[in-house]
């Protein structure tokens, strides 16, 4: 199946603006859409947000029996539908139900005729959006009215696009999911790992679209080693889902500092990783002490090297967060850094745990 890339993610809120709020002045992105009551969205409010070539669309159901409304519920704020850029929606969609997929949202087209949509049961309560493009204006979606960016920071963007998202699925459904995107999207499961930290353990898959534009991570704990981070996802979140949205930048130094100006929290690393780091990933074309003071992680493979850095969740359940990666050639996705983050995140799970009640929630 031919998928061109991640046209945009939804997530369901309990609170669009609130969100919005934190993602426009925290993390750059422009509001640039949205939609309601008013344009044909019957009980839920949509914003639609971006940022270089990445775009958020934020839901919320303003009844109790909307899918947000109920996802929200269950899970707390998180990501909800993955959708993808396809060239013909009509013929994707049958093709996945003839491939075994359970229609969701027939293809239907929006008022201008410029956007096609459908929609198919993906993993966990997670859905998959097909998007079809004729034009660059008027509607974002049939009900999402777009509208021109006005530009109120002159400053450009410093995130690029989305790198890859990372989904926890609970114990021995790991190659259930790898078959799912397998049968269906046509990905190739590209990398595979077991990793074991202080006692803990999880298995991790990555599947990836043949145009390479669309890649997925997949964690699942080991159950045969003591309840990590995998497995306080999945009790917060209630099930499986996505942990972490990868975003690519091309200048990792230059985004860390202007999110932490917006006052955006990243997960600390331990000092002595800076120690040994050229030993273990060879000379970095970066300082080292600019490294160390903002917290970015290095790792290579064969193909080079990428830096990488963990925002803390900013959801009151700690599940959803977002990742900052510059890839300097390497494919992977900070294997070598596996240890780091799970200390990182372990540290940030005890200080909430440490704070009085009511704080750092």
């Amino acid at each position: 199946m031919d998928i061109r890339g991640i046209d945009h993610i939804e997530l369901y809120v309990g609170d669009a603006r609130q969100a919005a709020f934190y993602f426009s002045t925290a993390v750059g992105f422009e509001i640039c859409g949205q939609g309601g009551p008013e344009t044909g969205l019957v009980g839920q409010r949509s914003l639609l947000l971006r940022h270089g070539d990445i775009r958020l669309l934020l839901t919320s159901g303003l009844d109790a029996e909307h899918p947000a409304a109920r996802y929200v519920q269950r899970h707390g704020d998180g990501i909800a539908v993955v959708a993808v850029e396809v060239d013909d929606v009509p013929a994707a969609y049958a093709e996945l139900v003839v491939r075994g997929a359970t229609g969701v949202t027939p293809p239907t087209t929006g008022a201008d005729a410029e956007v096609v949509i459908a929609e198919v049961d993906g993993f966990a309560d997670v859905r998959h959006r097909l998007v079809q493009r004729r034009g660059d204006r008027g509607e974002f979606l049939p009900g999402i009215i777009a509208a021109s960016a006005s530009t109120t920071d002159d400053q450009p963007p410093v995130l690029a696009e989305i790198d890859h998202l990372a989904v926890c699925v609970p114990p021995d459904q790991l190659d259930e999911t790898v078959r799912h995107f397998e049968a269906l999207f046509d990905f190739a499961q590209i990398f595979e790992e077991h990793v074991e930290v202080d006692g803990q353990g999880m298995n991790s898959k990555v599947v990836q679209s043949p145009s390479g534009r669309v890649t997925v991570v997949l964690l699942e704990p080991d159950r045969t080693r003591r309840p990590g981070q995998i497995d306080a996802f999945l009790d917060q979140h209630a099930g499986g889902g996505v942990q972490h949205l990868g975003l690519r930048t091309d200048d990792i130094v230059a985004a860390v500092e202007a999110l932490r100006r917006r006052g955006v929290r990243f997960a600390g690393t331990p000092a002595s990783y800076y120690d040994a780091l050229q030993e273990r990933v060879g000379r970095v074309d970066a300082p080292l002490d600019r490294l160390r003071e903002l917290g970015v992680l290095v790792d290579s493979d064969h193909d080079g090297q990428l830096l990488q850095i963990f925002a803390e969740s900013m959801h009151v359940r700690r599940t959803l967060f977002l990742e900052l990666i510059e890839r300097r050639g390497a494919r992977g996705f900070g294997s070598g850094n596996i240890k780091a983050l799970y200390e990182a995140k372990e540290r940030e799970l005890a200080a909430v745990a440490a704070a009085p009640q009511g704080v750092g929630a």
